[in-house]
């Protein structure tokens, strides 16, 4: 035991040290150069969602879980949110990657806005068996599903 602990050390500083994951999704997965993606999330952080989907498309690496995921993210975003859109492709993100936290994330979001309070429990869970010691994506989706219950099980948007 005592071998693993400056090992873990190592890699808990390494992981704070680590720079923060981009918007809407966890830091980019090998599948993607985080270039290809980089004017997507520039499009989703000034909330221009149809830039985004057609840049997504323009991009077309739908074997890409960061992919699917902001696809996902941006459909159901949009002005008239796609939400079957959006679960297409955030399950599609977790078939490719079944701990990608921003995906496990949005979807319990797209849940609590359609309703599914028990599939929006699921993702939570999900996320506290994929995040080590707690993550953002973790804390913001429990936020959501309190302020769900706290509403009379109505999804409020986060402040």
């Amino acid at each position: 035991m005592k071998a693993l602990l400056p090992g873990f050390l190592v890699s808990t500083l390494l992981l704070i040290g680590a720079p923060p994951a981009q918007a809407a999704d966890t830091a980019p997965s090998r599948t993607t150069a985080p270039d290809k993606l980089s004017g997507v999330r520039a499009s989703i952080a000034d909330q221009q969602w149809q830039a985004a989907i057609d840049q997504l498309k323009s991009v077309n690496d739908t074997g890409s879980a960061d992919w699917n995921n902001l696809m996902g993210y941006s459909l159901r975003k949009q002005a008239t949110p796609d939400y079957a859109g959006a679960e297409k492709f955030y399950a599609e993100a977790l078939r490719i990657d079944p701990k990608h936290r921003g995906a496990l994330e949005y979807s319990g979001e797209l849940y609590l806005m359609t309703g599914n309070l028990p599939k929006a429990e699921e993702r939570l869970a999900a996320l506290d068996r994929a995040c080590l010691f707690s993550c953002e994506e973790y804390r913001d989706l429990k936020r959501a599903v309190e302020r769900y219950k706290a509403a009379g099980n109505k999804y409020v948007a986060s402040p």
